[in-house]
């Protein structure tokens, strides 16, 4: 396993990977110790880094890069219809239940949304409740603002 940390607009930022791709990144880093199971290796990480820099700069839409989360197998499921979600939309919680076919599992949803181990890059923040932001493991304030970025904030 191997991460890199470094700032962003946001605050800093800390991603882990290992050989089957990107694992985890976490969010408001600072303060937190490095992971004692991995060792630092930005250049192996730059790519990673640079997209996430260029996304939150507003330079870029979408991600191009090996996710491997983990998760359980329903987890996975929202976490792959999360990726299908475009740039500067939203879906409630009851709507991604309906898409994966899991009508009336919006709490699930939430869920699951609160266990993605890679947010911003499994957009998790396009998420919201049916009457209004809903929850973010990252903050309200953040998802406020990274919906602002992509021009999707509700009402």
């Amino acid at each position: 396993m191997i991460f890199t940390r470094f700032a962003s607009p946001i605050d800093e930022l800390l991603l882990l990977a290992d050989g089957e791709g990107l694992r985890e990144l976490r969010l408001a880093a600072d303060g937190l110790a490095d992971p004692e199971s991995a060792r630092r290796d930005d250049d192996a990480l730059a790519e990673a880094r640079d997209q996430l820099l260029a996304y939150l700069a507003g330079r870029r839409r979408s991600f191009s890069l090996p996710l491997a989360p983990g998760g359980s197998d329903f987890q996975r499921q929202v976490w792959a219809a999360l990726l299908r979600i475009p740039w500067g939309e939203t879906r409630t919680y009851g709507e991604l239940a309906r898409r994966i076919g899991r009508e009336g599992a919006a709490r699930a949803i939430g869920t699951a949304n609160g266990a993605n181990p890679l947010p911003l890059l499994i957009p998790c923040h396009r998420v919201v409740a049916a009457d209004g932001l809903g929850g973010y493991s990252g903050g309200l304030a953040l998802k406020r603002r990274l919906l602002e970025l992509e021009g999707s904030l509700p009402g």
